[in-house]
């Protein structure tokens, strides 16, 4: 990781990126929970199931959460690597830049999984640091070594069609093909077969083997999703006008498609990258109009402080009981009711975790990896 000042970065850094980076973060530390708990108490029931994932096929708002940080990631290669390339940087030392990336979060994703407990034959390898470094090195290396716009879209294509493909129609043994289950789907089969340590669903894992090919895709679309924020030919509101219509294009494929391949988090059916995809082209192209068009930016900040740390405050939140401190300080609230002091505990947890991100910004404490 690397302390960064946002000075040297403000030429080609949107805003909105940012914002909306600590908007998907802000669900994850806190967010979820609190709007769980307002939907519970407040008969809003069809709120707290929104902030749960589903069993297995079907969509929600928090099955939105990673997919979504994966669209960001991918909204910044057209920033962080094609800007470089642009400039004659070797394609050479992205690589390397990218592969030194993906090592340091897969090693991350083995530690946040409890690999330092001392138990090394119950390790977990696979993990959400580690999809997202993966899947971000794979899109990373078809951006640099593809010359043009249309190769990256066949790229894409060939992914979600080849992924589709293995899902329906290749035979799983004692299953056969298109068994879209737990332990019928190949994604399973695959894990079982080559993935060691422990699977997070025991006979599947959702960040195993082949839901890193998947999820290679929708980083590929968010750095669509940047390739047009970045281009000069279309100006801002066209942007706006052309994100919007993919995201638009891309649910109501979802939905023709899914009653025969359904959308499933837990194995990245092409389908739920489409559903995801969509929606992510929708946010970024709110965001993008409301923060960088319309600048009006005041409200964002409170995101925008935490989307520059993002990767810190999911392994702070992870590595330190941020909750144990809050109950230490705000317990006491449960003389006035139960309701009301889980109420304060899930502000109180909130707070804390921004104001610790409020005082690295102030102090220009940027980790990246």
């Amino acid at each position: 990781m690397e302390s960064k000042s946002i000075r040297t970065e403000k030429k080609e850094r949107l805003l909105s990126l940012d914002a909306l980076r600590g908007f998907d973060m802000f669900w994850i530390t806190g967010g979820s929970a609190l709007f769980a708990f307002i939907g519970k108490n407040s008969g809003a029931e069809w709120l707290t199931r929104q902030m749960e994932h589903v069993d297995w096929a079907g969509f929600t708002m928090h099955d939105l959460i990673f997919p979504l940080f994966m669209f960001i990631a991918g909204a910044a290669i057209p920033y962080a690597i094609v800007s470089k390339l642009e400039k004659g940087a070797p394609k050479r030392e992205m690589l390397f830049k990218v592969l030194k990336r993906m090592l340091l979060l897969v090693t991350l994703g083995v530690l946040y999984n409890g690999a330092l407990k001392g138990n090394l034959t119950n390790i977990r390898f696979a993990s959400v640091l580690g999809q997202i470094g993966l899947a971000y090195f794979f899109a990373s290396v078809i951006v640099i070594y593809t010359s043009s716009f249309k190769s990256r879209l066949y790229w894409l294509g060939g992914i979600l069609l080849g992924y589709s493909f293995m899902q329906l129609f290749i035979p799983v043994p004692d299953f056969g093909a298109g068994q879209l289950t737990p332990d019928g789907c190949i994604n399973g089969y695959i894990d079982r077969l080559l993935l060691p340590g422990v699977l997070h669903g025991k006979v599947y894992d959702p960040e195993g083997l082949l839901c890193v090919v998947s999820a290679t895709g929708i980083t590929l679309m968010g750095s669509f999703a940047g390739h047009f924020l970045r281009e000069q030919k279309r100006n801002d509101w066209q942007k706006v006008y052309l994100l919007a219509a993919i995201g638009a294009a891309l649910i109501v494929l979802a939905l023709i498609v899914s009653p025969f391949y359904p959308i499933i988090k837990k194995c990245w059916t092409s389908t739920f990258n489409l559903m995801a995809g969509g929606i992510s082209f929708l946010l970024i192209a709110v965001f993008y109009m409301i923060i960088d068009v319309l600048k009006w930016q005041k409200w964002s900040f409170y995101f925008r402080v935490i989307g520059m740390n993002s990767i810190f405050v999911y392994l702070f939140t992870r590595f330190i009981n941020v909750w144990g401190v809050v109950e230490y300080f705000l317990g006491w609230t449960r003389i006035i009711s139960e309701g009301a002091n889980q109420f304060i505990l899930l502000i109180g947890y909130l707070a804390i975790l921004w104001g610790l991100l409020y005082y690295m910004y102030k102090k220009e404490i940027f980790l990246r990896v």
